[in-house]
């Protein structure tokens, strides 16, 4: 045996031991960061699962409504998609025993971005969809089909489109929602600006 060849097994040694070294480095470099960046992240909302929720997240999809007024832990909440103003006030930790609970609707659909208040007994709630005193205004979001026909240039055929719209897309945000349904165009959104609401 030449003197050379234990000299070349030690460098070979010594290149596995360094390169052993430098990929237990990146290893630790890469797990570092990762718990830098979810330490980084902000505390998830809470979310409610409702009956019949799978568990799995993102299967149905969600949304976010903020819940105030006279609830037990108001705040931002994460629900399912299909969500009832119910499901919100049960993951604000239900109501509080000041709460008006006839001034709200437990049985309607949530949106995404929806601010709830739920007042106290005695004073007049703000409910979305109603009117001011003297506003007699359309509101896209509860009129039935006999209300839209009112409208002018709306029809049955029209309304039955608007209502099916409703049902599928949730609530309208804006008047412009009404660009949307099939059938209706700026000319004819111009002409309802002024008879409806959301």
């Amino acid at each position: 045996m030449t003197a050379s060849e234990p000299a070349s097994g030690s460098s070979a040694r010594r290149r596995l031991s360094i390169g052993a070294a430098v990929v237990l480095a990146l290893v630790v470099l890469s797990g570092a960061v990762g718990m830098g960046i979810l330490r980084g992240q902000a505390s998830p909302v809470e979310s409610l699962p409702l009956a019949g929720d799978s568990g799995e997240p993102g299967v149905a999809g969600e949304l976010y409504v903020h819940v105030l007024g006279e609830v037990e832990k108001p705040g931002l909440y994460l629900l399912d998609l299909d969500a009832r103003l119910v499901d919100a006030l049960a993951a604000a930790g239900g109501t509080t025993d000041a709460a008006d609970l006839q001034a709200v609707n437990l049985a309607r659909a949530v949106t995404d971005g929806e601010q709830i208040v739920v007042p106290p007994l005695g004073v007049p709630g703000a409910q979305p969809g109603a009117a001011p005193p003297g506003d007699a205004r359309i509101d896209l979001n509860a009129a039935d089909q006999a209300a839209l026909e009112t409208l002018p240039r709306i029809g049955p055929a029209l309304a039955a489109r608007i209502i099916a719209w409703r049902d599928e897309n949730g609530r309208f945000q804006s008047v412009d929602d009404l660009l949307a349904v099939p059938g209706i165009g700026e000319k004819m959104l111009a002409g309802l600006r002024d008879g409806v609401r959301v």
